[in-house]
């Protein structure tokens, strides 16, 4: 392309794809590393996955050198030392789909930490080369889709000093990667597994290594902001180097198709996203350079050397912008830019040789996302559908130009080119003596009854070595379902219980946020910066209490029953009188707060029945004990007027609150006091620490720790709770590379350590756990982020069970679950709760969908206790008293349990499929078929089937699907007889009104459009007053001003709405005056 020649991609458009194309159902790895997280072959797609493996540490204690990924039945994962982690595990699925089936992802465990980068073999589509945190490089051998995958790598590289970052193929001969750790870049002889050489050290970190287009060079970026370029074969040192990008944050690098030209990516001094085109033979600076936005997320860029097209993606947003490089002019002219639907944590561009060159597909790009992978298909516009050179020249093929011996010798032969032109296909395949193929196992080579597809590999895992069986553990666990694996092929043993093990019937939980109405907005001077010990507001039944930014420790108390926008003056609150670190309500109590300052004070609050309607200054009381600021606040679950409170001064005391008096002090902790939670029974209290333990209470007993454990490795926060009937312990915390994770104690043995360990995601703040001991469901989420974890959780294995989670557009500042009562039973909601946004407070409802709605589900909701009514006073819990709550029901008066509704008929039996499609003659089918449309089209009464659809047979699908085109027939008929019946009797009813109201006023609805009913109807108007008419008017149109939640639309048809009556009322005024006017004679 030049300035005087335009570019034959210019109307290049990128093709969101159907969601049917997606690869669904998976849950993407956030690895924070230099890598692009997926990968893709001409065969296969490979990308990091939160997929939970198993790490099972050996006899000795020490932890195994690498993960075992197994397919046995959960349930069979009951050792307490068995930990689910999701460190070093990919997600591995075909690139194209089997016809209509369904893409499943099976999943490989790589290492025994985090997968760093990946590439596929240019040559080979099943060769995969992996690389890790664990500071070693793994070669794997994939097998065809349907096959195990394997347990053990074919080759392993390292280990190397530190975590290895880069990890990239050789363009031309195989056999030879580049691979990047910490400050040093080597280059490979996988089949010797020996290093060709080491470069010369970087002054920083290195954050990318590539091969130019050639083979013959390799380019690095650094955080040292230099861009070097290195002839590996020549000498270790740099041959070129220069200044790249004037910020340290993170740097790319790619080569274009042209040996002299590459490409970078990086950040200026004011942090602005830069793009650089450079010119090896004029190095000193760039050729162009193209400044993008402010952005604290790295660009990623992918460039095809064949057409020069260069997208550009951003981790963790929803754009890609495409440009063409065009090295001769020099410069970086854009094409198109593509908004995605879902964030984007990875991307990877699928190889040359596997478009659809016949579809125009010049560029196909996959976004890695939370839950699927998404083709974007890049496509250049043309009329003629035939195969067009100009825009797929030959490209390189899969045969190796030299062998690694060849290569350092100092060949520089190129790979074989080959046409795109489909009628060359298809091309010499190529497999690497690396990594041979594994020889098909007997079980394997066997036709089994039941075909691969009718299984589910995505839950798969890997076989693991023989020496891990046992009499009590399968010998063969891998996805096979032959004879030996198990597993029997019956279909009662196929079900999804059989072969994944227990699922929540929780797993389709659906969260929504409650219509407007029920929103309370125009919240102003929140204070979001209160301690991560506390949850940020609290609230009960009633009402909601939350700390404002305002000198003073001042707190808004808002009432729940009263939603709407907050007018725009200031809220009455409590003044506080030092800056709020934690309030709770009084469980017993609605009308009670409990509030800590960072003055080591609690000051107890009363709230009128009716709401807070002035400043209140003086609490009811105040308790002054602790030496240190307080950081959190827990009432006893079972005893009044009991209060439990943490503080810098690393003690716990308790508080009757009747006395107004310090009772009891624990003691022991040697670091600040993260959490800490009362026991279901109120008689046993545990705590979390920075200094790495838990810790469990008796306080009527010792105030030394009764049980101490190991806790979370991170000490950047965490919370815990009693979950299990008072059974174990869960703790949310960090482990030691700052990823968020779930650990799971038993009560009775918390020095044994977790029972499992389940690992989330990577994000600074902590999750804070919300317990429904009803249905053992946990909902965790942190301040700042945009997405809550539904687990149920169980006190043997498998300890989590996962469930839908809930989604938010934006981050919420506060996640707070509300009492069972709040719950609408009748619409299976087993869980409400309160999420706080910047400016408003919504309440999230938790439905499980279920078909016969009109029973109570008891199964769903069982006995609640009753934790509003005190089970003993303080002054007897202190005494040593214990007791039990009281247990309610919540099934309504009027509707049956669902364990008691009748059992429905069995579903009515459809002949075969074969006996509608071969019992009759051809000529017979058409005549019914014709029959049936003429009847249909006359028939507007009778009901569809689908108006009473529950539940179809099998076998009666395919009698739908010939009956399909009837249906549509019928389904058209309708709505067309229906449509002429309402047109005729609206006809009727608008010529009734203008009869009423004379030739005036049906003139005067022919202008306005409106109707003298439907005015009235709009303006809620019976008789025509004007009074009445301006008072409705000025009602109504500020209710639907758009700043509230209305729209302009609205507000129009008010205004219609007035004019129109106003019309009438003057044509009545003259009318009237007509009638007193004497008759002429």
């Amino acid at each position: 392309m030049n300035r005087f020649k335009v570019s034959k991609f210019r109307h290049t458009e990128a093709r969101p794809p159907r969601r049917e194309t997606w690869i669904s159902d998976i849950r993407a790895g956030t690895v924070p590393s230099c890598g692009n997280h997926i990968k893709a072959s001409c065969s296969l797609i490979a990308f990091n996955s939160d997929r939970p493996e198993l790490r099972i540490p050996e006899a000795s204690g020490r932890a195994v050198s690498h993960c075992i990924l197994i397919s046995l039945p959960v349930p069979q994962l009951c050792c307490p030392w068995v930990r689910a982690s999701f460190s070093g595990v990919l997600g591995i699925v075909p690139l194209e789909g089997q016809g209509e089936d369904k893409r499943h992802v099976t999943h490989l465990g790589c290492h025994s930490d985090l997968v760093t980068d990946l590439d596929f073999s240019p040559f080979d589509d099943f060769l995969l080369a992996t690389a890790s945190a664990d500071r070693t490089m793994k070669l794997w051998r994939l097998p065809a889709p349907g096959r195990a995958l394997p347990s053990e790598p074919g080759l392993v590289l390292g280990p190397e000093d530190v975590q290895v970052e880069v990890l990239q193929f050789h363009p031309t001969a195989d056999g030879v990667l580049v691979s990047a750790a910490g400050k040093t870049v080597k280059v490979w002889d996988a089949a010797k597994q020996q290093p060709l050489t080491e470069l010369a050290a970087h002054g920083d970190l290195v954050q990318g290594a590539t091969w130019s287009r050639d083979g013959a060079l390799v380019g690095t970026t650094c955080k040292d902001k230099q861009l070097r370029i290195f002839d590996p074969r020549a000498k270790p040192e740099a041959s070129q180097s220069t200044w790249a990008h004037e910020n340290s944050r993170d740097g790319r690098l790619v080569w274009t198709g042209i040996q002299e030209h590459l490409v970078s990516t990086g950040f200026n001094k004011m942090h602005e996203r830069e793009v650089k085109l450079w010119d090896t033979r004029l190095f000193s600076s760039a050729c162009t350079s193209l400044t993008l936005d402010t952005s604290p997320r790295s660009l990623m860029p992918l460039l095809d050397p064949d057409s020069r097209l260069l997208v550009l993606a951003g981790k963790g947003e929803s754009q890609l912008y495409c440009y063409e490089v065009a090295p001769e002019q020099p410069a970086l002219s854009p094409v198109t830019q593509c908004l995605l639907e879902s964030v984007l944590q990875g991307v990877a561009l699928v190889p040359r040789r596997a478009l659809a060159v016949m579809g125009c597909e010049v560029l196909r790009v996959l976004q890695l996302s939370n839950t699927a992978v998404v083709p974007i298909s890049y496509h250049v516009p043309r009329k003629a559908v035939e195969f067009h050179e100009d825009l797929f020249p030959d490209t390189a093929g899969c045969v190796p130009a030299s062998d690694p011996h060849a290569w350092w010798a100092g060949s520089n032969q190129q790979v074989q080119r080959v046409s795109l032109h489909p009628a060359c296909r298809p091309h010499p395949s190529f497999t690497s003596h690396l990594v041979p193929p594994a020889e098909p196992t007997p079980e394997e080579a066997q036709p089994t009854e039941t075909p691969v597809g009718d299984a589910d590999p995505s839950e798969g895992f890997s076989s693991p070595p023989s020496w891990l069986t046992s009499p009590s553990t399968p010998s063969s666990l891998g996805p096979s379902l032959s004879s030996t694996s198990g597993i029997s092929t019956s279909p009662s043993q196929r079900s999804l219980q059989s072969l994944l093990g227990p699922s929540s019937k929780f797993r389709h939980a659906q969260g929504t946020v409650l219509h407007r109405d029920s929103h309370i907005t125009n919240l102003k001077g929140l204070n979001l910066t209160t301690p991560g010990e506390s949850d940020g507001f609290c609230a009960n039944w009633q009402r909601v209490a939350m700390p404002l930014l305002s000198s003073g420790g001042q707190v808004a108390v808002l009432e729940l029953r009263k939603p709407g926008r907050l007018p725009d003056t200031a809220l009455p609150t409590l003044q506080n009188g030092a800056a709020v670190t934690d309030l709770a309500w009084d469980p017993f109590d609605p009308h009670h707060l409990a509030v800590a300052g960072e003055d080591a004070r609690i000051r107890l609050w009363r709230v009128p029945p009716e709401g807070l309607e002035e400043v209140l200054t003086m609490p009811e009381a105040v308790l002054t004990g602790h030496t240190e600021k307080i950081y959190s606040l827990r009432f006893h679950p079972l005893a009044a007027d009991v209060l439990a409170s943490s503080s810098y001064d690393l003690t716990i005391r308790i508080w009757d609150l009747k006395a107004g008096a310090e009772r009891l002090r624990l003691q022991g902790h040697r670091d600040q006091i993260f959490g800490l939670a009362w026991s279901p029974d109120g008689r046993q209290l545990a705590t979390v620490c920075k200094d790495g333990h838990l810790r469990i209470y008796e306080p009527r007993g010792s105030p030394e720790p009764l049980q101490e454990g190991p806790g979370p490795e991170g000490a950047r926060g965490a919370r815990i709770v009693w979950v299990c009937d008072g059974h174990c312990l869960l703790v949310s915390g960090f482990d030691s590379r700052s990823e968020r994770q779930l650990l799971l104690y038993s009560a009775e043995a918390l020095a044994s350590g977790p029972l499992a360990v389940l690992g989330l995601d990577v994000a600074p703040s902590t999750l804070l756990p919300s317990y429904d001991p009803d249905t053992r469901l946990v909902l965790l989420t942190g301040k700042g982020d945009t997405r809550v974890f539904l687990y149920e959780l169980l006190p043997e294995a498998p300890f989590f069970l996962e469930c839908n989670s809930f989604t938010s557009p934006d981050p919420h500042k506060g996640f707070i679950l509300l009492p069972k009562t709040e719950c609408d039973v009748r619409e299976v909601e087993f869980a409400r709760c309160l999420r706080l946004r910047q400016t408003s407070l919504e309440p999230v409802t938790f439905r499980l969908p279920r078909v016969r709605k009109e029973f109570f589900q008891d199964d769903v909701f069982p006995d609640t206790a009753v934790s509003w009514e005190p089970v003993l006073s303080a002054e007897a819990w202190l005494g040593g008293a214990n007791g039990q709550p009281r247990l309610l029901s919540l099934q309504p008066p009027d509707m049956t349990p669902v364990s008691q509704a009748p059992r429905e008929g069995p579903a009515r039996r459809a002949l075969s499929s074969a006996l509608y499609l071969e019992e009759k003659s051809d000529q017979q089918k058409k005549e019914e078929l014709l029959s049936a449309m003429v009847a249909k089209l006359g028939n507007r009464v009778d009901p569809l089937p689908q108006d009473s659809f529950e539940g179809v047979d099998e076998d009666e699908w395919a009698k739908y699907l010939a009956q399909i085109i009837v249906m549509g027939v019928q389904v058209v008929g309708r709505a067309f007889a229906r449509a002429l019946q309402q047109e005729f009797a609206a006809s009727r009813a608008a010529a009734d009104a203008r009869g009423r109201a004379g030739h005036q006023s049906a003139a005067a609805s022919n202008l306005s459009g409106l109707s003298l009913q439907e005015a009235q109807q709009i303006l809620n108007v019976s008789k025509l007053s004007p009074e009445e008419i301006q008072k409705n008017y000025e009602h109504l149109f500020k209710v639907n001003d758009k700043s509230v939640g209305g729209s302009f639309y609205l507000q129009s048809k008010v205004v219609r709405a007035k004019e129109r009556l106003e019309e009438e009322l003057r044509i009545q005024a003259q009318e009237d005056r007509e009638r007193e006017q004497p008759p002429k004679t």
